[in-house]
């Protein structure tokens, strides 16, 4: 009995022994892989753990300084308000007044240049100074452009293109417009140019040019044709997509056609983009 519980014994402590692993090679290896796995594990937590410690030092440290600086804006209750409202009405910095002049240069000479070789055309070409129509001849350069010339305060020039948009701008066009593209030059940049101004016209023809591109939205899925005919309302999708309708195309769509509904009451624009997705 004794020489039984002396051999269970020896048995156990036999894994301690170096000998024992030595005269087993796989289990020498697989001890000493284990060994190295417990050691990468134990290193890496320390390591978070060091990493998190000092991260939330850091943290602590700024607000620390955050709570000290508010109670200086305390302390000086009313002197702080009075030099916030001062800061505002600093002067701005000069190399910052000749950037924004110098943006403001290149856009007059831009434009300057499209009045006078393109103007009411689609785009110039800037080396054989021709105006070219890319988008069927409805002046996209020059919508694209209303609510820059507004920002930039360049009044003659807003009020000229506001002029051709009222009196010249026709989308009764025979020519597949690329839905996309049109919707976010054309209804964006007259949405955008009624913002700023105030001026009806423009939200006018927006709709004009919504509702000759609503059939396109006649799909089974309610996801909307890329291509259509401003004239006759014929759709398609471009052969590089295999016949398929792009879904992206018609996410982005939602913005100008749900703003215009938003600014002249009909809904049937955004509901068409409410059912695409119901659809989808």
């Amino acid at each position: 009995m004794a020489r039984s519980r002396s051999s269970s014994s020896s048995s156990k402590w036999r894994y301690c022994n170096p000998s024992y692993y030595l005269k087993r090679p796989t289990r020498l290896a697989l001890l000493l892989i284990v060994f190295v796995c417990v050691s990468f594990f134990v290193w890496d937590r320390q390591t978070l753990v060091r990493e998190h410690e000092v991260e939330i030092s850091t943290l602590s440290e700024e607000v620390n300084q955050l709570k000290n600086m508010l109670e200086e804006l305390k302390s000086v209750d009313g002197d702080a308000v009075k030099l916030i409202g001062e800061k505002k009405d600093l002067p701005d910095e000069p190399i910052d007044v000749e950037r924004r002049q110098k943006v403001k240069e290149a856009m007059i000479h831009a434009w300057s240049s499209y009045e006078k070789y393109a103007w009411g055309h689609d785009e110039l070409q800037p080396q054989s100074k021709k105006g070219v129509d890319s988008f069927g001849g409805i002046g996209a350069t020059l919508i694209d452009s209303l609510d820059t010339l507004f920002i930039m305060g360049l009044d003659e020039q807003f009020q000229r293109a506001r002029e051709w948009v009222a009196n010249s701008l026709d989308f009764n066009k025979d020519y597949s417009a690329s839905v996309f593209e049109t919707t976010i030059r054309v209804v964006g940049g007259l949405l955008s140019a009624h913002d700023l101004s105030g001026d009806k016209i423009f939200v006018e023809k927006a709709r004009d040019i919504a509702d000759r591109l609503l059939p396109a939205w006649n799909t089974p899925t309610g996801i909307p044709y890329n291509t259509i005919n401003l004239a006759h309302g014929n759709t398609r999708n471009p052969g590089w997509t295999g016949g398929g309708n792009i879904l992206a195309d018609a996410g982005t769509e939602q913005l100008e056609f749900i703003a215009l509904s938003q600014r002249t009451g009909d809904l049937k624009v955004s509901a068409e983009g409410r059912e695409c997705y119901s659809r989808a």
